[in-house]
Order: C-alpha cells, then sequence, then structure tokens
C-alpha cells in the first residue's frame, strides 16, 4: 500500500504547486482547501503524512492538530507556515508536528522532510536515531551554550538574553552563533524542533537544557 501525503493549505497557488513537486517525485497526494476539506476526506486506513499550513480561516492549523489528538490519529504532521514564529514551532511540536518550515522554502527540503515523515511512521527505530545523534551534538555545547539555547527556544531576543545573563549582546550573538552551529540548526524553529525532540532524555534534562512546560508557552 502505498503512503498517502495530505497537503492542506487554503492558498490555491501552494496546493497546486506542492501537488505538482510530489507527483514529479512520484509520492501520491491529495489537496484540500480546509481542514475541514481535510477531516470529510482523510483515510486512517492508509499510511502517510500531512503537510499543514498553520495560518488558515475556520480551523486553522494548530486547531486541526488538536482535533487530530483529540480523536487518536497517529499522522506525522509537517507544519509549513509565512508566519513562522518560535512560540507558534513551540506549540506546534507540542502537538505533535516532526517538521516546522518557514515559507519561501526550497522544494527538495520539503522533500526530504516528507521522506523523513513517512519512514518515521513506519516505526519508531528512525525517531530514536534521531534522539541519538540530537543528543550527540547536545554533548558538544558548553554550560554557558546551554543556559543561551534554554532562553532562545522562549523566543527571547539576544538583548532579552543580555540583560538575563548580564553579559553583552554581542557576547550572546557569539553564543547564539555557536549553539546553531554545534546543533547544525538552519533555524530558529529547526533549534525548537530537535530541543522538543530531546526534552524527556534524562541525560539531556540533567544539564538543565529545556524549561518547563509554562516556559515555553
Amino acid at each position: 500500500m502505498n503512503p498517502l501525503v495530505y497537503i492542506v493549505d487554503d492558498d490555491d497557488a501552494v496546493r497546486d504547486s506542492l501537488s505538482t513537486l510530489l507527483d514529479s517525485v512520484h509520492i501520491e497526494s491529495r489537496a484540500c482547501a480546509s481542514a475541514r476539506e481535510f477531516l470529510a476526506l482523510y483515510d486512517p486506513a492508509l499510511p502517510g503524512c500531512l503537510v499543514l499550513d498553520i495560518c488558515m480561516p475556520g480551523i486553522s492549523g494548530l486547531e486541526l492538530q488538536e482535533v487530530l489528538l483529540t480523536r487518536g490519529v497517529c499522522l506525522p504532521v509537517i507544519v509549513i507556515t509565512g508566519h513562522g514564529n518560535v512560540q507558534a514551532a513551540v506549540q506546534s511540536m507540542k502537538l505533535g508536528a516532526v517538521d516546522f518550515i518557514e515559507k519561501p522554502f526550497p522544494h527538495d527540503h520539503l522533500v526530504e522532510c516528507i521522506r523523513k515523515a513517512l519512514d518515521a511512521g513506519k516505526g519508531p527505530h528512525s525517531l530514536s536515531a534521531q534522539q541519538k545523534e540530537i543528543m550527540n551534538r547536545v554533548s558538544q555545547l558548553s554550560p554557558r551554550e546551554l543556559e543561551v539555547a534554554k532562553i532562545l527556544i522562549t523566543g527571547s531576543s539576544s538583548k532579552v538574553i543580555a540583560r538575563q545573563l548580564r553579559i553583552s549582546h554581542r557576547t550572546v550573538e557569539v553564543y547564539r552563533a555557536k549553539v546553531m552551529l554545534k546543533l547544525r540548526a538552519d533555524s530558529l524553529c529547526h533549534l525548537v524542533r530537535m530541543m522538543l525532540m530531546m526534552k524527556d532524555r534524562p541525560a539531556v534534562a540533567d544539564r538543565s537544557l529545556f524549561a518547563s512546560d509554562h516556559d515555553l508557552t
């Protein structure tokens, strides 16, 4: 049974573009203009994943994720948005998204994320391997870099972090660059995703990398 990728986006051009892209790489897809249309179309018997726009009229992407959780639907979700921010990324990841991508994005990057999501849906081993790799990267951070990373994922600016840690803005920027480099994060949303994946790992939690759930909201 071939996996099916659901595309849910209220923008006609985006849906057409993504459908054409997936067809070109031989990945079957179904495009929906709204969350309600998706819920009417979704077939839980088919393996696959969901590419979801976070900002839509009516039922938003985040609200759709909540609906899926309530219904016990275990479908890997890749969230895409033109209005991305750290808070939205954190909320989306907490609701189970496997990735968070900001528009505009390279098409090959989305295809790669979709392939990983489809693989992750086949079993738990893929996620475990990802967590192990991220733990290896986290172990390279110094205590101060960990401290900066912890505040970064709350969405605080470098100026706010500088005041909180009583260091210069320039020093924060240096630590921030080192965190992104060592963790190989290509964006702040990517950093958030990796950290949330590691949140329940005891070895990481002991180093106080993560803020509490209250702090991240």
